[in-house]
């Protein structure tokens, strides 16, 4: 696939815009509606949503670092967020059978999430390779561009070595969590026994 660089760094971006909306604001506003509406199978989900989901913030960390594993952590979180949303627990199948608005406005988010994330996957998956380059290409590098921007924002004094090595500690710690979640769940499913 041959991408000019402008139109890599213009799609680059878009993939952020898009994740910050799609990711943080509008469950933000689905997991404080289910809780308003009291519908517990859907404030479960939105919970199990962002403890998977923050992977991404772990990726954007990782990549103010200048960490190459960040194209591996993203390219899992996506692929993690999918499988939260409609496997994730038995919750996940109530919320379908409920006529509510807010299940029908998760319905649609969950849809329209699932094709960005899959979309995303299949885009992202071609620079999986960045991930184990010991230098960055300039093509790598784009993707480097909106996280860096997000530190200007959101972080201005504070070094992107710093910021980056929190991530490397989240990712750390996200592993452990997400080991221990794996271990109990098999030793609670009918299958171990």
């Amino acid at each position: 696939m041959n991408i000019t660089p402008e139109l890599l760094e213009l799609l680059v971006w878009w993939d952020f815009r898009l994740a910050v909306a799609l990711n943080v604001f509008v469950p933000l506003v689905l997991l404080v509606w289910a809780f308003k509406a009291q519908f517990a199978p859907l404030t479960s989900v939105a919970i199990a949503y962002w403890r998977v989901s923050s992977l991404l913030a772990i990726t954007v960390y990782l990549m103010i670092g200048g960490f190459p594993i960040s194209f591996l952590t993203g390219a899992a979180a996506r692929i993690l967020i999918v499988t939260c949303l409609w496997y994730g627990s038995d919750a996940a199948i109530a919320i379908p059978m409920d006529n509510r608005l807010v299940c029908q406005a998760f319905k649609v988010w969950r849809w329209i999430v699932t094709i960005y994330m899959g979309a995303g996957a299949l885009f992202s998956s071609l620079f999986v390779p960045c991930a184990f380059q010991s230098e960055l290409s300039t093509t790598c590098q784009v993707w480097f561009q909106p996280p860096l921007g997000f530190k200007a924002l959101f972080h201005p004094n504070v070094p992107a070595q710093t910021l980056g090595l929190i991530g490397a500690i989240g990712l750390v710690a996200y592993v452990v969590v997400f080991a221990l979640f794996l271990w109990q769940d098999n030793r609670r499913s009918p299958l171990s026994d």
